[in-house]
């Protein structure tokens, strides 16, 4: 058990053979979909994000380790994102599996990604706000959270936008969009979905692995 830094909680970090393992999956996944991606703009736009968070985690972590329930869905969000990199959203060969299983009119990969938008951000946010700042459990709470995790959804969309003006045609297996005019408001709603689904999937698991941050 680790306290934070600031409001006293405690958290229930992964066991170091864990923590390895878990760093392991994400680092082989990132490189081996590096080798050959279908379109290396495409995948280094998506990858971006498991580039930059994995020094940051490793640096802080000393200071400021995670809980295990978090480094599990991390790396789950990882993965998509390398999966998706490495193929493009709109290619992803289990994403065609399930259109043609579950009968969709598109690849849905991406909808699963922006869905892993909220529904992994809204415990990072969760765990941030109780671990660093005064607020409690309740509903400013989670107003907060979901708040947080539309606000990188909505940031999400303005990169989305600027990549298609700066590479033009070049950005559509980044963008994804399929031909569905509305693409960026199910993007947003699916990483709400994603943010409520999680709140109440994993609150109580999160709390008890938060340790006294539930007991303040």
């Amino acid at each position: 058990m680790t306290a934070g830094p600031s409001s006293g909680t405690i958290a229930t970090p992964p066991l170091p053979v864990e923590r390895t393992l878990l760093l392991a999956i994400a680092i082989l996944a990132l490189v081996a979909s590096g080798i050959d991606p279908k379109d290396r703009l495409t995948w280094l736009l998506e990858v971006i994000w498991v580039i930059v968070a994995i020094p940051i985690i490793a640096l802080n972590w000393r200071r400021f380790p995670l809980t295990r329930l978090l480094c599990w869905l991390l790396v789950a969000h990882a993965l998509v994102l390398i999966y998706g990199g490495a193929y493009t959203y709109a290619e992803t060969p289990l994403g065609f599996w399930l259109r043609d299983t579950l009968g969709f009119a598109r690849n849905p990969w991406d909808r699963i990604g922006h869905l892993m938008q909220g529904f992994v951000p809204a415990i990072l946010a969760r765990e941030l706000l109780l671990r660093c700042t005064p607020l409690r459990r309740g509903g400013w709470l989670v107003y907060l959270v979901l708040a947080a995790c539309l606000s990188f959804s909505a940031l999400f969309e303005l990169i989305e936008w600027w990549a298609a003006l700066i590479y033009g045609a070049d950005a559509d297996a980044f963008l994804a969009t399929q031909g569905d005019q509305w693409d960026t408001q199910w993007d947003m709603f699916l990483c709400l979905a994603g943010a409520i689904v999680s709140l109440l999937l994993w609150s109580r698991l999160h709390d008890r692995q938060l340790g006294a941050a539930v007991s303040t």
